[in-house]
């Protein structure tokens, strides 16, 4: 399993449009990957579990992924989360 951490820097937070993009490069590989935010956790391939984090500027965020492809999985949504929040 790999995982690391984020701090969200758009002013916005994870708002639905951002969301939207995060769940879709989710989906483009075959490891499960989560979201968590103060204890909760969050499947990033389903839009409403990711909305419902209610992940706000300045939140810190841990990102895991597990599976097959978990080593370019990873790679992709930090680079991702860098790119866009």
């Amino acid at each position: 399993m790999k995982e690391f951490n984020y701090v969200i820097t758009d002013a916005e937070g994870i708002h639905a449009r951002p969301a939207g993009e995060l769940v879709k490069k989710a989906k483009e590989y075959i490891s499960s990957i989560s979201i968590i935010k103060e204890g909760k956790k969050a499947d990033a391939k389903k839009l409403f579990g990711v909305m419902g984090l209610g992940v706000k500027q300045g939140m810190e965020i841990t990102v895991q992924v597990e599976g097959e492809d978990e080593e370019t999985a990873a790679a992709a949504m930090e680079t991702f989360l860098k790119e866009n929040l």
